[in-house]
């Protein structure tokens, strides 16, 4: 019976293409998304996954999507942590709402898709949690401050998280990945993004299929020995 890979954020970028690479490799998809109807129903056609929408940073809908989820595939075996927001700008500059915000989509979301979903990895003695965190939760960016913080956040919860689950045989990892080519960078003009690439031993920006692949590794059953680790898919940027 193929496993079931719940994907938050799965309508564009990496949580994309982890769906592409998951349904290719025949696990049922449960594709999350919350304003990107046109991209989520192109994505079904595509690779035939199943789409939920909710607003990830709303603890409500989340216990609805997955109650949804749940019905239709009789719960989730991997979830993949995927949904996020970045933004610039200088600490002084940055609001009460604008924190609040970041860590509503960014962190929030994270304990309220993990807290739905455990129970039924619990039972089962077996899961794969995947959170998708940033090299900057490790070592921190000016001007994303909010941003960087969000993401050491997640950090923190994976490591935590592993110590509490490993007798019930569910494994929690994160990827933290380096700069990678997705709209979610679309705002950096071609100059920063050349010198970014400049500034990476591997001599290129990731994609999002660098993260799918590493996706799938944690995912698979051989990998149950692999837990409460960071993973850094960056090219070198950060050693």
């Amino acid at each position: 019976m193929a496993q079931t890979v719940i994907i938050t954020g799965a309508s564009r970028g990496i949580g994309r293409e982890c769906a592409v690479q998951f349904a290719a490799k025949g696990y049922n998809v449960a594709a999350v998304y919350h304003k990107s109807e046109a991209e989520a129903q192109s994505l079904k056609k595509e690779i035939g996954c199943e789409i939920f929408r909710c607003n990830c940073a709303v603890h409500s809908e989340v216990v609805s999507a997955v109650a949804e989820i749940n019905r239709v595939f009789g719960g989730g075996d991997i979830l993949i942590n995927n949904a996020g927001i970045a933004q610039q700008a200088l600490f002084s500059d940055i609001t009460e709402e604008m924190w609040d915000n970041m860590f509503d989509v960014n962190v929030k979301s994270v304990y309220s898709f993990t807290h739905s979903v455990l129970p039924h990895m619990i039972h089962n003695k077996y899961g794969r949690i995947i959170n998708i965190s940033s090299m900057w939760g490790q070592v921190g960016a000016s001007c994303e401050v909010h941003y960087s913080a969000s993401k050491a956040a997640v950090i923190g919860f994976t490591k935590a998280l592993a110590k509490e689950t490993g007798l019930s045989g569910i494994t929690v990892n994160c990827i933290a990945p380096g700069v990678i080519d997705t709209d979610m960078n679309a705002n950096l003009d071609s100059e920063t993004m050349e010198y970014l690439k400049e500034e990476t031993p591997a001599s290129r920006l990731g994609t999002p299929s660098d993260i799918a692949r590493t996706a799938l590794f944690l995912a698979d059953p051989s990998a149950d020995f692999i837990t409460g680790q960071i993973i850094g898919v960056n090219g070198g940027f950060i050693i």
